[in-house]
């Protein structure tokens, strides 16, 4: 049994996060907790921020977010009925990584699942931001679905890394279990700016990753380019990518293709769901 959190802001890029985990774990037994967190209102005029009452937000805030909630749960039981799925909903005022946190270890959550907005899905993403701070300080895997991505049968997914640190066999576990679910193939990416050879740390993680990942269809790549973004860009175009895989533990490596794509050239974000997996 798996426990997914799905935070939701009742708009439409947050349900389409929720038909795509739907789909996405439709032979696997889950409870999905469906939350809504809608953040503290400050008055702001160069003075202390001053709250609204508990009473108040009790009255109108909650109240007419739990009818959402409400409303919310009737959509997703129009949908075909999947017995191996239940779900719970909850409805808070707060901050939203904070309520997060505290769900991931009450609720003792496997994986969070958030849509993403915007015509430039996760590029529009600052480290501020609600998706960004969750990837960034929430210990639990993301799974971030721009809403312009469409569910797919993940056949090939892509597994950006430099290969500069070890990976934790827990972790691969993870994806492991996605690629049995789905008879999916796990394609590595490398981006070289100056065609250097690996180090011996280097040599050693992938024939990490190489061992354990047997029996699994599997391929090594190498690109060179000067831009990581732009390189990944066109290694999901040429191998028709369905999902991208990450660990968080090289942070500075995922802020750069998750938060510093350019602008003209990379349409990914707005498309291809990313996995990013916490060490």
């Amino acid at each position: 049994m798996k426990n997914i959190l799905i935070p939701t802001d009742f708009s439409e890029n947050a349900w389409n996060a929720i038909t795509y985990g739907l789909e996405l774990f439709n032979k696997t037994s889950c409870t999905f907790y469906i939350v809504n967190v809608h953040p503290i209102a400050a008055y702001s005029g160069g003075e202390t921020a001053m709250y609204v009452s508990s009473q108040i937000l009790e009255d109108s805030i909650l109240k007419e977010n739990k009818e959402k909630m409400n409303h919310l749960l009737k959509r997703v039981e129009h949908l075909p009925i999947n017995t191996r799925h239940t779900f719970k909903t909850e409805v808070f005022y707060g901050f939203l990584t904070d309520y997060i946190k505290k769900e991931v270890v009450d609720k003792n959550i496997d994986l969070i699942i958030m849509g993403t907005k915007g015509a430039t899905g996760l590029k529009a993403i600052a480290m501020g931001s609600n998706t960004g701070d969750v990837i960034t300080k929430v210990p639990c895997a993301v799974l971030a679905v721009p809403e312009n991505a469409k569910y797919r049968k993940p056949k090939e997914i892509g597994f950006p890394t430099d290969f500069q640190l070890g990976y934790n066999w827990k972790v691969m576990q993870n994806i492991k279990e996605l690629i049995i679910t789905h008879n999916s193939a796990l394609r590595f990416l490398y981006v070289s700016t100056n065609e250097e050879r690996f180090s011996e740390q280097q040599q050693k993680n992938r024939q990490f990753l190489e061992d354990y990942f047997t029996g699994i269809e599997i391929s090594f790549h190498t690109l060179t380019g000067k831009k990581l973004d732009e390189t990944i860009q066109n290694f999901i175009e040429c191998r028709n990518l369905d999902m991208i895989v990450m660990v968080a533990k090289h942070l500075n490596f995922v802020e750069r293709i998750l938060f510093r794509p350019t602008v003209e050239k990379v349409s990914y974000h707005t498309t291809i769901p990313f996995l990013v997996l916490h060490d």
